[in-house]
């Protein structure tokens, strides 16, 4: 935990906070003690990563519009890049997992890296304060912003997805989870989307969030199919 801690440039006041922090719950249930998992810190890590991004947005680009901030915001908070964020930071081998979890390549996993980033996040804000761990994004996560705000590889497929739909008709894609499969700490999701009652893309993950992003980039590849759907549900 001390490399880690030089890796971030932070040294926690309460060490309680970073194990919590690194803790996920497949292993929480493997332990004869009460400990807990690193699931509320990620929830409050989400919300402290957003709105440092979005001060940071507003300075940095103050003639930008609305929706051009929440595309640069998207792009910075999206699952892929914190797990990228996680990875680089070497999150995979700190994270308590589970053996089972671990059996089967958790600590390489997306889902599990970027929830474990987002519970950093949020330590290092209860153990510092705002001032530190806004330190420690803008130094850190905001380090290829400039990189990150234009890739393509972050695009969010559903806006686009919702924007060329709109473009042609008044109807509106339809999301839902067709599978889930595997054990609750480890769920794998497989998505549709439609057009009225016509599929016109699937998509897999290990999120909802992420099949259903699948499930629109899939459908964009065919805009002949979208076009159909449309024709045939006007």
């Amino acid at each position: 935990m001390v490399s880690l801690e030089k890796k971030i440039n932070y040294t926690f006041k309460d060490k309680d906070f970073l194990r919590t922090a690194l803790s996920h719950r497949s292993w929480i249930y493997e332990q004869e003690e009460s400990f807990e998992s690193n699931e509320r810190f990620e929830f409050l890590g989400d919300a402290v990563l957003e709105l440092i991004i979005r001060e940071h947005l507003l300075n940095k680009f103050p003639n930008a519009v609305e929706g051009i901030l929440n595309d640069y915001k998207k792009n910075l908070v999206n699952r892929k890049i914190l797990a990228k964020k996680g990875k680089k930071l070497g999150l995979g081998k700190f994270i308590l997992l589970s053996q089972a979890e671990e059996s089967t390549g958790g600590r390489s996993k997306t889902s599990i890296i970027s929830d474990c980033y987002e519970a950093l996040i949020g330590a290092i804000y209860l153990d510092g304060g705002y001032e530190k761990v806004k330190e420690f994004i803008e130094s850190f996560h905001l380090s290829d912003e400039n990189r990150i705000i234009k890739s393509v590889e972050y695009e969010n497929y559903k806006g686009q997805l919702l924007e060329f739909i709109q473009q042609n008709s008044s109807l509106k894609p339809c999301y839902f989870i067709e599978k889930e499969k595997g054990p609750e700490h480890q769920k794998h999701f497989v998505a549709s989307v439609k057009v009225g009652d016509i599929i016109i893309g699937t998509g897999e993950g290990s999120t909802k969030k992420e099949a259903e992003q699948e499930a629109a980039q899939k459908a964009l590849t065919s805009k002949r199919t979208i076009k159909k759907a449309l024709t045939t549900e006007g």
